[in-house]
């Protein structure tokens, strides 16, 4: 007779002998009636591109039906369909072009100007003591300058060429480069300094290969910031005594109430402010891909 039969408990395996596998049990009615989980639906979500569209053309809708309807004057807004018209008129005529060509040369060269001179401020005063105690409050007293306070005199100084155009430009740049690179590199970890010199790096190499690095993001939000600046620059320095520009266009047609040239102008400074934006973070990712972000989901 089995131990089953007898009623008779069955001894535990021995030492080293695997348990017997347990006996199956029946489904409990609770569970064996209801159908299995389906799978969670990952659809109904617009692509990130598309869902970051839908409020600007809603706004460009309202727009054209503000005008349309005669609630938006011409006089004061051109509706999207004239600014469309006018825009293409200028892309055909070349104006629209020349105008790009003398603006982007003009950002470019005080870009560079102003990259320079912020940077080397920047690691002066981040790196040295001395550096901060000399050159840091002259730096903050020209950075809360207005920009229209200081065009008679770039005007007595340089004349009316393009050298105070750029001039503006450079200086807008060099403050924002100069404020992140210097936050960049007070902000560096000082175990990380100290683990460095532990395994026998020396001062310019502990600049090089740790500091410099860890710097590196608070420099690109610099960057960013600093082309959006230099955009603005731009605008305040094609106002006055220009010839040429994006800037020169927007004014012109400002004496001739061409309110939907203004718009085209904007739009072209906007775009422009966008593309350099991007080219920036385009940067930032393949310099930065060691850096683990937070990403929301």
């Amino acid at each position: 007779m089995s131990t089953l039969d007898s009623g008779i408990a069955a001894p535990p395996p021995a030492v080293g002998q695997l348990a017997p596998p347990p006996l199956p049990t029946a489904p409990s009615s609770s569970t064996s009636d209801s159908p299995p989980a389906a799978p969670r639906a990952r659809g109904g979500r617009l692509p990130r591109g598309l869902a970051r569209s839908v409020s600007p053309v809603a706004a460009v809708l309202l727009w054209q039906l503000a005008s349309s309807t005669g609630v938006l004057p011409a006089r004061l807004l051109a509706a999207p369909s004239t600014v469309l018209r006018s825009g293409w008129e200028l892309i055909r005529s070349g104006q629209l072009g020349e105008a790009l060509l003398v603006s982007l040369q003009r950002v470019v060269v005080g870009l560079v100007l102003g990259l320079a001179i912020g940077l080397t401020l920047g690691l002066l005063t981040g790196l040295s003591r001395w550096g901060e105690l000399l050159l840091d409050p002259i730096v903050q007293a020209l950075r809360t300058l207005p920009f229209l306070g200081l065009i008679p005199l770039f005007i007595l100084w340089f004349g009316i060429g393009e050298t105070p155009k750029i001039a503006l430009v450079a200086l807008g740049v060099t403050f924002p480069i100069y404020l992140n690179t210097f936050a960049g590199i007070r902000g560096v970890d000082a175990r990380l300094i100290e683990a460095a010199a532990t395994l026998g790096l020396g001062r310019s190499q502990r600049w090089v290969h740790v500091v410099l690095p860890a710097a590196l993001p608070s420099i690109l939000v610099g960057l960013r910031y600093a082309l959006g600046i230099a955009w603005l620059s731009l605008i305040v320095g094609e106002q006055v005594n220009a010839t040429a520009g994006l800037g020169y266009l927007i004014n012109d047609a400002r004496e001739f109430l061409r309110t939907d040239v203004v718009v085209v102008g904007l739009l072209v400074y906007a775009a422009l402010g966008l593309a350099t934006d991007a080219a920036v973070r385009l940067l930032e990712r393949r310099a930065l891909a060691w850096r683990q972000s937070f990403v929301p989901s």
